[in-house]
């Protein structure tokens, strides 16, 4: 499974921004996607989830209200619609996709969020 994370950019404080994941390959078996983003030294952060089969979402605390996660199975598209941005929100913002076991793997490059103040 091959995830591509794009949409980042330069926003102000209170501004919205929408990340898009496409994911690509084994299509035929729908996965779980996460977005993470950085965390304190090579760790990444929880930041969304959406589960496969039935659509449930979940939310690190830091985000949770703020940001909203959606899929377009269509298109094969998981988005990361982030309002209300602040400051700390600045940072590389990676999707993965989850195993059955719920092993996360994070295959693609992800994108820069820069929030101005």
């Amino acid at each position: 499974v091959q995830l591509q994370a794009s949409g980042g950019g330069l926003v102000q404080v209170g501004d919205s921004l929408r990340l898009t994941c496409l994911v690509s390959g084994h299509t035929d078996s729908r996965h779980s996607v996460a977005w993470f983003r950085r965390g304190k030294g090579s760790e990444r952060e929880f930041v969304a989830q959406i589960d496969d089969e039935d659509g449930m979402t979940y939310y690190s605390y830091a985000v949770k209200g703020r940001f909203t996660i959606s899929r377009d199975n269509t298109k094969n598209i998981v988005y990361l619609q982030m309002s209300s941005l602040k400051y700390e929100d600045t940072n590389i913002y990676f999707c993965a996709w989850q195993e059955k076991s719920g092993q996360y793997h994070i295959p693609g490059q992800g994108t820069l969020v820069t929030v101005s103040s």
